[in-house]
Protein backbone atom coordinates (compact mmCIF):
# COMPACT_ATOMS: atom_id res chain seq x y z
CA UNK A 1 0.00 0.00 0.00
CA UNK A 2 1.30 3.54 -0.84
CA UNK A 3 2.47 5.26 2.69
CA UNK A 4 1.17 8.39 0.64
CA UNK A 5 -2.43 7.29 1.28
CA UNK A 6 -2.13 5.81 4.37
CA UNK A 7 -3.03 7.23 7.93
CA UNK A 8 -2.71 5.60 11.22
CA UNK A 9 -6.30 6.17 13.34
CA UNK A 10 -4.09 6.58 16.19
CA UNK A 11 -0.91 8.67 16.17
CA UNK A 12 1.90 6.45 16.98
CA UNK A 13 4.18 8.69 19.52
CA UNK A 14 7.69 7.77 18.33
CA UNK A 15 9.30 10.36 20.78
CA UNK A 16 8.21 8.20 23.91
CA UNK A 17 9.53 5.05 22.53
CA UNK A 18 12.49 6.46 21.62
CA UNK A 19 13.15 7.78 25.31
CA UNK A 20 14.38 4.84 26.71
CA UNK A 21 17.20 3.94 23.84
CA UNK A 22 17.73 6.48 21.81
CA UNK A 23 20.83 8.54 22.80
CA UNK A 24 19.65 12.28 23.99
CA UNK A 25 22.73 13.61 22.46
CA UNK A 26 21.31 14.68 19.19
CA UNK A 27 18.91 17.85 19.21
CA UNK A 28 15.66 18.15 17.53
CA UNK A 29 14.39 21.23 16.39
CA UNK A 30 10.66 19.71 17.41
CA UNK A 31 9.38 16.53 18.68
CA UNK A 32 7.04 15.74 16.16
CA UNK A 33 6.58 11.68 15.21
CA UNK A 34 7.09 11.62 11.15
CA UNK A 35 5.61 9.22 9.21
CA UNK A 36 6.35 9.79 5.84
CA UNK A 37 7.07 12.52 3.16
CA UNK A 38 5.18 13.27 -0.46
CA UNK A 39 6.91 15.69 -2.53
CA UNK A 40 7.29 18.62 -0.49
CA UNK A 41 5.42 18.19 2.26
CA UNK A 42 5.72 15.91 5.76
CA UNK A 43 3.37 14.20 7.18
CA UNK A 44 3.03 13.15 11.03
CA UNK A 45 1.98 9.53 12.48
CA UNK A 46 -1.93 11.64 12.80
CA UNK A 47 -1.92 12.12 9.28
CA UNK A 48 -1.30 15.80 9.54
CA UNK A 49 1.11 17.34 6.37
CA UNK A 50 3.63 20.26 6.97
CA UNK A 51 4.77 22.31 3.79
CA UNK A 52 8.66 21.14 4.07
CA UNK A 53 10.74 24.26 3.64
CA UNK A 54 13.33 22.83 6.49
CA UNK A 55 14.31 19.99 4.13
CA UNK A 56 16.53 18.15 6.49
CA UNK A 57 18.80 21.18 6.70
CA UNK A 58 19.31 21.62 2.87
CA UNK A 59 19.26 17.93 1.86
CA UNK A 60 15.84 16.66 0.53
CA UNK A 61 16.24 19.26 -1.86
CA UNK A 62 13.88 17.74 -4.69
CA UNK A 63 11.67 16.82 -2.37
CA UNK A 64 10.34 13.25 -0.41
CA UNK A 65 9.80 10.70 -3.10
CA UNK A 66 10.72 12.18 -6.01
CA UNK A 67 9.61 9.89 -8.73
CA UNK A 68 13.13 10.08 -11.01
CA UNK A 69 15.38 9.49 -7.60
CA UNK A 70 13.17 6.68 -5.89
CA UNK A 71 13.25 5.13 -9.06
CA UNK A 72 17.19 4.94 -9.56
CA UNK A 73 17.09 3.81 -6.13
CA UNK A 74 14.67 1.02 -6.43
CA UNK A 75 16.58 0.21 -9.84
CA UNK A 76 20.29 0.00 -8.19
CA UNK A 77 19.02 -1.62 -5.13
CA UNK A 78 17.94 -4.58 -7.35
CA UNK A 79 21.29 -4.54 -8.94
CA UNK A 80 24.08 -4.38 -6.42
CA UNK A 81 24.07 -2.84 -2.90
CA UNK A 82 27.05 -3.17 -1.26
CA UNK A 83 30.49 -0.64 -1.62
CA UNK A 84 32.93 -1.70 -4.24
CA UNK A 85 35.41 0.78 -4.18
CA UNK A 86 38.02 -1.04 -2.38
CA UNK A 87 38.16 -4.11 -4.58
CA UNK A 88 37.14 -1.76 -8.09
CA UNK A 89 34.49 0.04 -9.85
CA UNK A 90 30.66 0.21 -9.91
CA UNK A 91 29.00 2.16 -13.00
CA UNK A 92 26.81 4.20 -10.73
CA UNK A 93 29.85 5.93 -8.96
CA UNK A 94 32.15 5.95 -11.90
CA UNK A 95 29.04 8.27 -13.92
CA UNK A 96 28.26 10.29 -11.21
CA UNK A 97 31.85 11.71 -10.71
CA UNK A 98 32.05 12.31 -14.19
CA UNK A 99 28.44 14.29 -14.10
CA UNK A 100 29.78 16.16 -11.10
CA UNK A 101 33.08 17.36 -13.12
CA UNK A 102 31.12 18.46 -15.79
CA UNK A 103 29.59 21.19 -13.44
CA UNK A 104 32.78 21.99 -12.49
CA UNK A 105 34.82 25.25 -13.68
CA UNK A 106 38.16 24.07 -14.70
CA UNK A 107 40.14 22.32 -13.52
CA UNK A 108 38.52 21.13 -11.36
CA UNK A 109 37.94 17.56 -12.91
CA UNK A 110 38.47 14.86 -9.94
CA UNK A 111 35.94 13.39 -7.84
CA UNK A 112 36.66 11.68 -3.94
CA UNK A 113 33.54 10.14 -2.78
CA UNK A 114 32.70 10.08 1.26
CA UNK A 115 29.81 9.64 3.31
CA UNK A 116 28.86 13.34 4.62
CA UNK A 117 29.83 16.80 4.57
CA UNK A 118 32.06 16.70 7.77
CA UNK A 119 33.76 13.46 5.83
CA UNK A 120 34.29 15.37 2.96
CA UNK A 121 36.08 18.44 5.37
CA UNK A 122 38.44 16.32 7.06
CA UNK A 123 39.40 14.32 3.50
CA UNK A 124 40.15 17.76 2.50
CA UNK A 125 42.41 19.10 5.33
CA UNK A 126 44.07 15.74 4.68
CA UNK A 127 44.54 16.79 1.82
CA UNK A 128 45.67 20.21 2.17
CA UNK A 129 48.32 19.60 4.62
CA UNK A 130 49.88 16.77 2.76
CA UNK A 131 50.08 18.45 -0.77
CA UNK A 132 51.20 21.38 0.14
CA UNK A 133 53.90 20.46 2.93
CA UNK A 134 51.82 23.00 5.57
CA UNK A 135 51.02 22.67 9.00
CA UNK A 136 48.46 25.94 9.04
CA UNK A 137 44.74 25.73 8.21
CA UNK A 138 43.16 29.27 8.13
CA UNK A 139 38.94 29.23 8.57
CA UNK A 140 36.47 31.89 9.61
CA UNK A 141 34.42 32.88 12.82
CA UNK A 142 30.86 32.00 12.23
CA UNK A 143 31.36 28.55 10.22
CA UNK A 144 29.95 25.44 10.41
CA UNK A 145 32.35 22.52 9.45
CA UNK A 146 31.09 19.77 10.56
CA UNK A 147 31.16 17.91 13.89
CA UNK A 148 33.93 15.19 13.86
CA UNK A 149 37.39 16.22 15.10
CA UNK A 150 38.91 17.85 12.65
CA UNK A 151 35.71 19.50 11.14
CA UNK A 152 35.13 20.94 14.62
CA UNK A 153 38.39 22.39 14.89
CA UNK A 154 37.09 24.72 12.24
CA UNK A 155 33.98 25.37 13.53
CA UNK A 156 33.03 28.49 15.39
CA UNK A 157 29.52 28.99 14.60
CA UNK A 158 28.06 27.94 18.25
CA UNK A 159 30.40 27.18 21.28
CA UNK A 160 28.22 23.75 21.83
CA UNK A 161 30.31 22.44 19.27
CA UNK A 162 33.45 23.31 20.91
CA UNK A 163 33.19 23.28 24.55
CA UNK A 164 34.90 20.08 26.07
CA UNK A 165 36.64 18.95 23.02
CA UNK A 166 39.53 20.75 23.60
CA UNK A 167 42.42 20.70 22.44
CA UNK A 168 41.71 20.66 18.84
CA UNK A 169 43.80 20.05 15.76
CA UNK A 170 46.93 22.35 15.82
CA UNK A 171 47.68 25.05 13.38
CA UNK A 172 44.12 26.39 12.74
CA UNK A 173 43.41 30.17 13.03
CA UNK A 174 40.20 31.58 13.47
CA UNK A 175 40.04 35.09 11.40
CA UNK A 176 36.55 37.76 11.36
CA UNK A 177 34.36 36.40 8.61
CA UNK A 178 32.43 39.74 6.95
CA UNK A 179 28.84 39.55 8.03
CA UNK A 180 27.86 42.70 6.62
CA UNK A 181 24.79 43.20 8.65
CA UNK A 182 25.57 41.44 11.99
CA UNK A 183 29.37 42.88 12.64
CA UNK A 184 29.44 46.16 10.00
CA UNK A 185 26.65 48.22 10.45
CA UNK A 186 25.39 47.67 6.87
CA UNK A 187 28.54 48.32 5.64
CA UNK A 188 29.82 45.49 2.75
CA UNK A 189 33.28 47.81 1.79
CA UNK A 190 33.88 48.41 5.11
CA UNK A 191 33.29 44.60 5.70
CA UNK A 192 35.69 43.13 3.44
CA UNK A 193 38.58 45.39 3.74
CA UNK A 194 38.80 44.91 7.67
CA UNK A 195 38.31 41.00 7.39
CA UNK A 196 40.86 41.05 4.24
CA UNK A 197 43.59 43.08 6.54
CA UNK A 198 42.59 40.26 8.96
CA UNK A 199 44.29 37.93 6.52
CA UNK A 200 47.32 39.98 5.78
CA UNK A 201 47.90 40.95 9.52
CA UNK A 202 47.82 37.32 10.46
CA UNK A 203 50.75 36.54 8.28
CA UNK A 204 52.81 39.48 9.64
CA UNK A 205 51.75 38.63 13.71
CA UNK A 206 50.92 34.88 13.90
CA UNK A 207 51.87 32.55 10.92
CA UNK A 208 54.16 33.11 8.04
CA UNK A 209 52.23 32.62 4.55
CA UNK A 210 54.34 30.16 3.51
CA UNK A 211 53.57 28.11 6.50
CA UNK A 212 49.67 28.04 5.81
CA UNK A 213 48.00 25.51 3.31
CA UNK A 214 44.68 26.65 2.96
CA UNK A 215 41.78 28.77 3.08
CA UNK A 216 38.59 26.88 4.40
CA UNK A 217 35.44 29.15 3.59
CA UNK A 218 31.65 28.54 3.22
CA UNK A 219 30.73 31.05 0.00
CA UNK A 220 27.42 31.50 2.28
CA UNK A 221 27.58 30.68 5.87
CA UNK A 222 24.77 28.21 6.81
CA UNK A 223 24.84 27.53 10.43
CA UNK A 224 26.63 30.65 11.30
CA UNK A 225 23.35 32.80 10.26
CA UNK A 226 22.42 32.45 6.29
CA UNK A 227 25.24 34.72 5.51
CA UNK A 228 26.90 35.56 2.35
CA UNK A 229 30.55 36.26 1.51
CA UNK A 230 30.39 39.48 -0.20
CA UNK A 231 32.07 38.61 -3.51
CA UNK A 232 34.42 40.97 -3.21
CA UNK A 233 35.65 39.25 -0.33
CA UNK A 234 36.20 36.05 -1.85
CA UNK A 235 37.96 37.53 -5.04
CA UNK A 236 40.48 39.22 -2.58
CA UNK A 237 40.49 35.80 -0.89
CA UNK A 238 41.48 34.30 -4.23
CA UNK A 239 44.36 36.50 -4.57
CA UNK A 240 45.87 35.78 -1.60
CA UNK A 241 45.81 32.25 -1.99
CA UNK A 242 47.62 32.56 -5.23
CA UNK A 243 49.83 35.03 -4.29
CA UNK A 244 51.27 32.70 -1.78
CA UNK A 245 50.61 29.31 -3.04
CA UNK A 246 47.71 28.23 -0.46
CA UNK A 247 44.85 26.17 -1.24
CA UNK A 248 41.72 27.54 -1.54
CA UNK A 249 38.41 25.09 0.00
CA UNK A 250 35.00 26.12 -0.98
CA UNK A 251 32.87 24.53 1.47
CA UNK A 252 29.54 24.21 -0.33
CA UNK A 253 27.65 21.57 1.84
CA UNK A 254 24.92 23.92 2.08
CA UNK A 255 25.25 26.17 -0.34
CA UNK A 256 26.21 23.97 -3.25
CA UNK A 257 23.80 21.84 -5.96
CA UNK A 258 21.77 25.09 -7.44
CA UNK A 259 20.81 26.02 -4.29
CA UNK A 260 22.20 30.21 -4.47
CA UNK A 261 20.52 30.58 -7.91
CA UNK A 262 23.82 29.26 -9.42
CA UNK A 263 25.24 25.95 -9.14
CA UNK A 264 27.76 26.38 -7.05
CA UNK A 265 27.98 29.39 -4.77
CA UNK A 266 31.43 30.32 -5.45
CA UNK A 267 29.97 31.26 -9.37
CA UNK A 268 28.72 34.44 -7.90
CA UNK A 269 32.23 35.80 -6.80
CA UNK A 270 33.72 34.71 -10.20
CA UNK A 271 36.60 32.96 -8.58
CA UNK A 272 37.15 29.55 -8.83
CA UNK A 273 38.85 26.99 -5.69
CA UNK A 274 40.87 24.75 -5.75
CA UNK A 275 39.08 22.22 -3.69
CA UNK A 276 35.05 22.15 -3.61
CA UNK A 277 33.63 19.80 -0.96
CA UNK A 278 30.09 18.89 -1.54
CA UNK A 279 27.20 16.80 0.31
CA UNK A 280 23.61 17.15 1.67
CA UNK A 281 21.58 17.76 -1.47
CA UNK A 282 24.00 15.65 -3.79
CA UNK A 283 21.93 12.43 -3.46
CA UNK A 284 18.34 13.49 -2.05
CA UNK A 285 18.58 12.05 1.35
CA UNK A 286 20.77 8.76 0.83
CA UNK A 287 24.43 9.32 2.30
CA UNK A 288 27.07 11.14 0.10
CA UNK A 289 29.55 14.13 -0.06
CA UNK A 290 32.28 14.33 -2.02
CA UNK A 291 35.87 16.57 -2.83
CA UNK A 292 36.29 18.02 -6.29
CA UNK A 293 39.97 19.70 -7.44
CA UNK A 294 42.22 18.90 -10.31
CA UNK A 295 43.15 15.55 -11.03
CA UNK A 296 47.36 16.96 -10.74
CA UNK A 297 46.27 17.83 -7.02
CA UNK A 298 44.43 14.52 -5.86
CA UNK A 299 47.94 13.02 -7.73
CA UNK A 300 50.04 14.43 -5.42
CA UNK A 301 47.24 13.49 -2.76
CA UNK A 302 48.78 10.11 -3.61
CA UNK A 303 47.59 6.70 -3.91
CA UNK A 304 45.76 5.17 -0.40
CA UNK A 305 46.61 8.39 1.31
CA UNK A 306 42.53 8.85 1.96
CA UNK A 307 40.40 5.96 1.70
CA UNK A 308 36.87 4.82 2.59
CA UNK A 309 34.59 2.03 3.05
CA UNK A 310 30.97 3.24 2.38
CA UNK A 311 31.56 6.03 0.99
CA UNK A 312 30.65 6.42 -3.02
CA UNK A 313 27.82 3.34 -2.09
CA UNK A 314 26.58 2.54 -5.45
CA UNK A 315 22.80 2.96 -4.21
CA UNK A 316 23.61 6.54 -3.55
CA UNK A 317 25.73 7.44 -6.22
CA UNK A 318 22.62 6.32 -8.62
CA UNK A 319 20.42 8.49 -6.53
CA UNK A 320 22.90 11.39 -7.07
CA UNK A 321 22.96 10.82 -11.04
CA UNK A 322 19.25 11.28 -10.78
CA UNK A 323 19.36 14.67 -9.12
CA UNK A 324 22.10 15.60 -11.43
CA UNK A 325 19.71 14.89 -13.88
CA UNK A 326 16.70 16.20 -12.77
CA UNK A 327 18.35 19.50 -11.77
CA UNK A 328 19.58 20.37 -15.54
CA UNK A 329 16.58 18.54 -17.62
CA UNK A 330 13.94 20.67 -15.28
CA UNK A 331 16.15 24.21 -15.38
CA UNK A 332 15.85 24.01 -11.20
CA UNK A 333 18.54 26.42 -10.58
CA UNK A 334 17.11 29.06 -12.73
CA UNK A 335 14.07 28.44 -10.62
CA UNK A 336 16.12 28.40 -7.25
CA UNK A 337 17.00 31.78 -8.32
CA UNK A 338 13.14 33.06 -9.72
CA UNK A 339 11.66 31.36 -6.84
CA UNK A 340 14.54 32.56 -4.28
CA UNK A 341 13.71 36.33 -5.61
CA UNK A 342 9.81 35.74 -5.05
CA UNK A 343 10.01 34.43 -1.62
CA UNK A 344 12.96 37.45 -0.68
CA UNK A 345 10.28 40.36 -2.18
CA UNK A 346 7.51 38.58 -0.21
CA UNK A 347 10.07 39.04 3.00
CA UNK A 348 11.05 42.17 2.39
CA UNK A 349 7.63 43.61 2.11
CA UNK A 350 7.11 41.73 5.78
CA UNK A 351 9.86 43.43 6.64
CA UNK A 352 8.52 46.94 5.57
CA UNK A 353 5.79 46.32 8.46
CA UNK A 354 7.59 44.65 11.37
CA UNK A 355 10.10 46.00 12.64
CA UNK A 356 11.14 43.41 14.56
CA UNK A 357 13.01 41.98 11.26
CA UNK A 358 16.34 43.50 11.45
CA UNK A 359 17.12 42.24 8.20
CA UNK A 360 16.66 39.76 5.10
CA UNK A 361 19.33 38.44 2.98
CA UNK A 362 20.73 35.34 0.85
CA UNK A 363 21.23 34.36 -2.87
CA UNK A 364 18.46 31.77 -4.47
CA UNK A 365 16.60 29.63 -2.26
CA UNK A 366 19.09 30.01 0.86
CA UNK A 367 17.50 32.64 2.63
CA UNK A 368 17.98 34.02 6.46
CA UNK A 369 15.23 36.48 8.27
CA UNK A 370 17.32 37.63 11.33
CA UNK A 371 15.31 38.77 14.26
CA UNK A 372 16.09 41.76 16.19
CA UNK A 373 14.90 43.23 19.54
CA UNK A 374 15.88 46.89 18.23
CA UNK A 375 16.50 47.93 14.95
CA UNK A 376 18.99 50.57 15.91
CA UNK A 377 21.07 48.39 18.30
CA UNK A 378 20.56 45.25 16.30
CA UNK A 379 20.15 43.04 19.82
CA UNK A 380 19.56 39.54 18.65
CA UNK A 381 15.96 38.13 19.64
CA UNK A 382 16.23 34.21 19.73
CA UNK A 383 13.10 34.03 22.18
CA UNK A 384 10.89 35.61 19.16
CA UNK A 385 12.44 33.15 16.65
CA UNK A 386 12.34 29.89 18.76
CA UNK A 387 8.58 31.12 19.43
CA UNK A 388 8.09 31.95 15.70
CA UNK A 389 9.51 28.26 14.66
CA UNK A 390 6.78 26.49 17.04
CA UNK A 391 3.94 28.88 15.98
CA UNK A 392 4.87 28.05 11.81
CA UNK A 393 4.92 24.09 12.87
CA UNK A 394 1.53 24.54 14.36
CA UNK A 395 0.44 26.68 11.48
CA UNK A 396 1.64 23.82 9.44
CA UNK A 397 4.95 25.39 7.92
CA UNK A 398 8.45 23.60 8.36
CA UNK A 399 11.30 26.21 9.02
CA UNK A 400 14.62 26.44 10.65
CA UNK A 401 16.58 28.72 12.83
CA UNK A 402 20.56 29.07 12.22
CA UNK A 403 22.91 31.93 13.82
CA UNK A 404 25.44 32.72 16.58
CA UNK A 405 22.45 34.31 18.82
CA UNK A 406 19.59 31.56 16.93
CA UNK A 407 17.89 34.50 15.99
CA UNK A 408 17.54 33.85 12.26
CA UNK A 409 14.84 31.58 10.15
CA UNK A 410 16.13 30.25 7.35
CA UNK A 411 14.27 29.67 4.73
CA UNK A 412 15.32 26.07 2.67
CA UNK A 413 12.42 24.97 -0.02
CA UNK A 414 12.89 22.18 -2.33
CA UNK A 415 14.48 23.80 -5.66
CA UNK A 416 11.36 22.73 -7.64
CA UNK A 417 9.24 24.88 -5.06
CA UNK A 418 6.56 26.34 -7.13
CA UNK A 419 5.16 30.08 -6.76
CA UNK A 420 2.14 28.68 -5.34
CA UNK A 421 3.96 27.44 -2.41
CA UNK A 422 6.50 30.43 -1.93
CA UNK A 423 2.92 32.13 -1.38
CA UNK A 424 1.48 29.95 0.98
CA UNK A 425 4.48 29.53 2.92
CA UNK A 426 4.74 33.50 3.00
CA UNK A 427 1.16 33.65 4.44
CA UNK A 428 1.55 31.22 6.83
CA UNK A 429 4.91 33.00 8.14
CA UNK A 430 3.11 36.07 8.87
CA UNK A 431 0.28 34.81 10.05
CA UNK A 432 2.29 33.04 12.99
CA UNK A 433 4.95 36.15 13.14
CA UNK A 434 1.80 38.81 13.38
CA UNK A 435 0.09 36.18 16.15
CA UNK A 436 2.99 36.76 18.81
CA UNK A 437 3.53 39.67 21.07
CA UNK A 438 6.67 41.68 20.63
CA UNK A 439 8.32 39.93 23.37
CA UNK A 440 7.25 36.36 23.88
CA UNK A 441 9.75 34.85 26.56
CA UNK A 442 7.52 37.78 28.59
CA UNK A 443 3.91 36.43 27.81
CA UNK A 444 5.36 32.57 28.30
CA UNK A 445 5.43 31.36 25.04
Amino acid sequence: MDPATTSQPTPLDLAALARPHLSPVLGRYFEVSWSHGEGHRLYDTGGRSYLDFANGIAVTSLGHRHPRVTAAIHAQVDRLIGPTAAIGYSEPVVRLAAAIAAEMPEPLDTVFFGNSGAEAIEGALKLARRVTGRPGIVAFQGAFHGRTFGAASVTSSNILYRRGYEPFLPGVHLLPFPAVYRDFGGDEDRAVETCLAAVRRLFETTIAPDAVAAFLIEPVQGEGGYVPAPAAFLRGLRRIADEHDILLVADEVQSGYGRTGRMWAFEHAGIVPDVVCLAKSIANGLPLSAIVSSRALQERWGKSAHGTTFGGNPVACAAGLAVLETIKEEGLVANAAAMGAELQAGLRTLMESDDRIGDVRGLGLMIGVEFVRDRRTREPDGALVDALLARCLDEGLLVLSCGRDHNVVRFIPPLDVTREEVAEALAIFERALRSLPTHPEAAGL
